[in-house]
């Protein structure tokens, strides 16, 4: 594991200290909790950033999409556990 050197403002070294404290656990292995997880966080608005443009492109280039009402009524019935079919996509023009 590589060492790191943070200097941190003393009001947050304390809030941290405080935190840590209550949750049972070092400062150190909380602050490396704590990045752990808004590194994950970050990645994964990445990859949703990513997905999205690549949907985007997607539907730009064949011309076709999914209806919000018919995309959030599948999403409906499949949490109520119902068996449906996906809905189609559409022929669709930009608007100018």
């Amino acid at each position: 594991m590589a060492a790191t050197s943070l200097k941190l403002p003393d009001p947050l070294k304390q809030r941290l200290a405080r935190l840590a404290e209550a949750a049972g656990v070092t400062p150190h292995a909380y602050m490396v909790d704590t990045l752990s997880r808004e590194v994950q966080r970050a990645e994964l608005r990445e990859q949703f950033v990513a997905e999205a443009a690549e949907s985007e492109r997607e539907t730009l280039t064949s011309g076709k999409a999914h209806p919000l009402e018919a995309a959030f009524g599948y999403l409906e019935a499949k949490l109520a556990g119902r068996k449906v079919k996906p809905p189609r996509a559409r022929a669709w023009r930009a608007s100018k």
